[in-house]
């Protein structure tokens, strides 16, 4: 039930973001949060999901490291299309059936290549799989973003990141438990969370944001008032009829041009920065010394440590604003790489390690906030998904990449320096961006 002292919005001016500006957080934002946030786990355990039963996987098909970085990529890769794919239908079809249908389709795919006989069916298999994720990798945050009240799209969508260390958490137990029977049986649990479907069909309302904007008026005032908000009956929300929805020729039009372009070159540089070098860290760490179980597990640890970054992000960013953190963030982590990249020692290896881990996933859990309020309504869904392709194309390139460097023998403190390189064109990229704390959503 609405507060009494919350207003009803009513007639033709009134939007969904003025409701969401006085909206509190209700039980049913608190449920919609948790059936996202395991999506999200399912997200972070899909892309890392083979890293730690690599070796195997390489043994039995027989490949080298690049064409092993290329096998281990082949789903971010295959999202990269398959976001753009799915991103000319977000906006159309609506957040809510992108998901589930990403979901269902993904796990049929997915296991299929767990059950591989060879190399390349496999490879193509994964990439396969990676397009049909590409839909719920690019809808999750925006979705997120436009069931919250306004002053909580930052601690709430920060809190969704923390799914990615939850997910990596999860794939390492359950590989270093099933990895030791099979890595296929790896593979098929992973795929078989796709399921979770079917609890997003079950308590995630479609987005009111959406729904007001294809002129489904009805429909998202009763989602508002599940959400706990006061809508009076027949109201007709506010809705700019001369934005194109879901045009991608409209993204790169007049003021929307720049702001995108800029997500685009700060989500390729960030992710290149980050995912580079989280890729490969268990042979770095064991190219120092470290045996591949130990490297395994600080690998773990370095998950644990980055919770209480997402935490203090999100405190911070509610007082100082997306940008002003994200840059505190991303400074600090790049810091952290190179203190890794150069160490001569075990402590300054395990401090830079941790260091970029704490920060780094803070960063990230204010750019998944931050990039998915730039854009109005009507492309939001359409802009976020090149962004996330953005962010899967440096995943995909950076792995077999800095794999090559590795195969032939290109120094550990250069191939991270070039690494933190990218971190420090995505940390001069962000400056012109708007600040979106405590602002409606267009």
């Amino acid at each position: 039930m609405a507060a009494p002292d919350e207003p009803a919005v009513t007639g033709p001016r009134g939007s969904v973001g003025e409701l969401c500006d006085t909206m509190r957080l209700s039980r049913a934002h608190v449920i919609a949060g948790s059936v996202l946030f395991f999506t999200f786990v399912i997200e972070a355990w899909e892309q890392v999901g083979l890293i730690y039963v690599s070796t195997p996987i390489a043994d039995e098909f027989g490949v080298g490291k690049t064409e092993l970085g290329w096998s281990l990529s082949a789903v971010a890769f295959g999202m990269v299309p398959g976001a753009l794919l799915w991103g000319v239908v977000i906006d159309r079809l609506g957040r809510r059936r992108v998901t589930v249908f990403s979901l269902l389709l993904y796990s049929a795919l997915a296991l299929a290549a767990g059950l591989s006989p060879a190399f390349w069916p496999f490879l193509v298999l994964r990439f396969l799989s990676g397009m049909a994720f590409g839909g719920v990798y690019s809808v999750t945050f925006p979705y997120f973003l436009e069931l919250l009240p306004t002053r909580w799209r930052g601690q709430g969508a920060v809190a969704l990141s923390i799914g990615f260390p939850v997910g990596t958490l999860l794939c390492i137990a359950v590989s270093q438990t099933l990895g030791a029977v099979s890595w296929r049986a790896v593979a098929i649990v992973a795929a078989l969370a796709g399921l979770w479907a079917l609890a997003v069909l079950r308590w995630v309302p479609e987005s009111p944001y959406w729904l007001a904007d294809r002129g489904r008026h009805d429909e998202a005032a009763s989602v508002l008032r599940r959400l706990g908000g006061s809508v009076a009956p027949g109201t007709r929300f506010a809705v700019d009829e001369t934005k194109r929805r879901g045009n991608v020729r409209a993204l790169f039009r007049g003021g929307i041009r720049h702001r995108f372009l800029l997500l685009l070159l700060v989500s390729f540089t960030f992710s290149w920065g980050y995912w580079g070098l989280q890729t490969w860290l268990p042979v770095l760490l064991q190219g120092r010394g470290m045996s591949g179980t130990d490297a395994v597990w600080f690998v773990a640890v370095t998950q644990v440590v980055s919770v209480p970054g997402y935490l203090l992000a999100a405190w911070l960013t509610r007082r100082h604003g997306r940008k002003r953190v994200f840059l505190w963030f991303a400074f600090a982590s790049a810091a952290g790489g190179v203190l890794f990249g150069v160490a001569t020692g075990s402590g300054q290896m395990y401090a830079g390690n941790l260091v970029l881990a704490f920060f780094s996933l803070g960063a990230w859990g204010i750019w998944n906030t931050w990039s998915g309020e730039v854009l109005p309504t009507s492309l939001r869904g359409l802009g976020y998904a090149w962004v996330t392709s953005a962010i899967l194309l440096a995943n995909t390139v950076s792995v077999p990449v800095i794999g090559a460097m590795m195969d032939h023998g290109v120094a550990s403190s250069l191939t991270i320096g070039s690494i933190m390189a990218f971190l420090v064109v995505a940390l001069v990229a962000v400056l012109p961006l708007p600040e979106t704390e405590g602002r409606a959503l267009d």
